[in-house]
């Protein structure tokens, strides 16, 4: 049963003392905002004096020298310098929540693997002791890979605050809803958006309506940018508009508080006396945001044969290699199937990216039993796959007319290293042990007397 929470407030400029529900739009704008007006400097970032009595301090996504298209920075004004949201630290233990290179020599990771969806418990769960991470690659220590989780979320962080030095997060909810309290303002998400969460930003997280379940894809390495479009042109698929960055909200309230931070794959923890999110004006591009998944517009083959699923990448996070990602977030939502001649879900491949994919709501065309919402599964690199072997049948045999594929989303974590599994994606969490059997009773149709169909 979902419930309703009560979420606290933070400032903001539309509503004097409570949440906004504004937002800015555009992919890697340079934004300006003030919760107080007069609260930014104008024509310069570094006043001697700040009005207020607010101080500067800027926040860099980027190295000081990158390349001004990939220069990402923000100016924040506010209440206290951040050195005043750090003390000494103490190391704690987030058990669940790994971190690559993370290698089980009594795990297996080679082979094909799907997940029923990690059900929820009556476990008091919140953001940070909720995530259960179901596979790690690459390496954190050289910010390179990822790591995927899935999160369970039952009530609020409460005087609690989190950043990860680590990674960008990837949000993407599969049930409930969440509100993202950040330093630059107030990010609410719910199934079919996800929400980006920028490396270093300090942020809490609120249960809207729970309990809460969904996906998390952490990005060790270059942050996520809009795919190329190539010959596709300036339209379609993600466009920029539909990207949501905050307005500037703040808390001014002393109370003592928590802050974790998640620094090379270990989690540490520092008190202080006040909250953190005091960031009262900013301007800058390195901010979160949030998009919804049903803004997308998918780009496909219209007279044969299927596109590679690199077509449908909504984010992408590059790599030292050109046109191989670090990661790719991929989604296949609903979209009309027309190609003539064609077997139309996605064929029998292998390559050298290792798929982990999440079904947000409805079926899987090339799965079309068994891969339920909240369920994932792995397919690590150059395993084979693809349709079982009623789907292979039915889209052999189909009258081949127009066809809507709705009522459907589901998403790809697609990385170019392997993927390896924890204890608990092995012995945890809902493991669908035959799930390798879907493809057993697919049949030999090899005809050496005939070269007909």
């Amino acid at each position: 049963m979902k419930r309703q929470v009560t979420p606290s407030t933070m400032t903001s400029a539309a509503t004097p003392m409570g949440i906004t529900q504004g937002y800015m739009p555009g992919f890697g704008n340079d934004f300006e905002t003030e919760a107080l007006s007069g609260a930014l400097p104008q024509g310069m970032n570094s006043p001697q004096k700040c009005n207020y009595g607010l101080y500067g301090e800027q926040l860099s996504g980027t190295a000081f020298t990158a390349p001004s298209h990939q220069n990402e920075r923000t100016w924040c004004y506010r209440i206290r310098p951040s050195v005043k949201h750090s003390h000494r630290y103490t190391k704690i233990d987030l058990p669940y929540w790994k971190s690559a290179p993370y290698v089980d020599p009594d795990v297996i990771s080679l082979g094909q693997y799907r997940w029923d969806p990690v059900p929820h418990t009556d476990q008091a769960l919140t953001w940070l002791t909720g995530m259960r991470t179901m596979t790690t690659a690459g390496d954190v220590n050289t910010q390179i890979g990822m790591a995927s989780h899935i999160y369970l979320v039952t009530e609020s962080m409460k005087d609690a605050y989190f950043f990860s030095a680590d990674s960008e997060l990837l949000v993407v909810p599969q049930e409930g809803r969440l509100r993202f309290c950040t330093e630059l303002g107030v990010i609410d998400v719910e199934p079919k958006e996800i929400a980006i969460i920028p490396r270093g930003l300090l942020y809490r997280v609120e249960l809207l309506e729970g309990p809460a379940r969904g996906f998390v894809c952490e990005n060790y390495g270059q942050k996520f940018d809009l795919p190329g479009r190539g010959p596709i042109g300036a339209n379609c698929m993600a466009n920029r508009r539909d990207f949501k960055a905050p307005v500037a909200a703040f808390e001014d309230r002393d109370a003592p508080s928590t802050v974790t931070i998640k620094w090379c794959g270990q989690f540490h923890e520092t008190k202080i006396g006040h909250s953190p999110l005091d960031v009262v004006a900013w301007h800058g591009n390195y901010a979160p945001y949030k998009y919804d998944l049903r803004t997308y517009c998918p780009v496909g083959s219209i007279l044969f044969d299927h596109p590679d699923p690199s077509i449908f990448t909504v984010l992408t996070a590059p790599s030292g290699v050109e046109g191989t990602a670090n990661i790719d977030f991929v989604l296949f939502r609903e979209r009309w199937m027309v190609a003539e001649d064609t077997f139309r879900p996605p064929w029998y491949h292998k390559n050298i990216m290792s798929e982990m994919m999440g079904n947000i709501y409805g079926q899987y065309d090339a799965k079309p039993k068994g891969f339920i919402p909240g369920g994932m599964s792995l397919h690590n690199m150059m395993i084979p796959h693809g349709p079982d072997k009623n789907a292979f049948e039915g889209a052999s045999n189909a009258d081949l007319k127009a066809e809507k594929l709705d009522n459907t989303m589901s998403f790809m974590f697609e990385t170019r290293f392997p993927q390896h599994l924890t204890p608990f994606a092995a012995s945890e969490a809902p493991l669908q042990d035959d799930y390798i059997d879907c493809w057993t009773d697919i049949e030999k149709k090899f005809d050496g007397t005939s070269g007909k169909k």
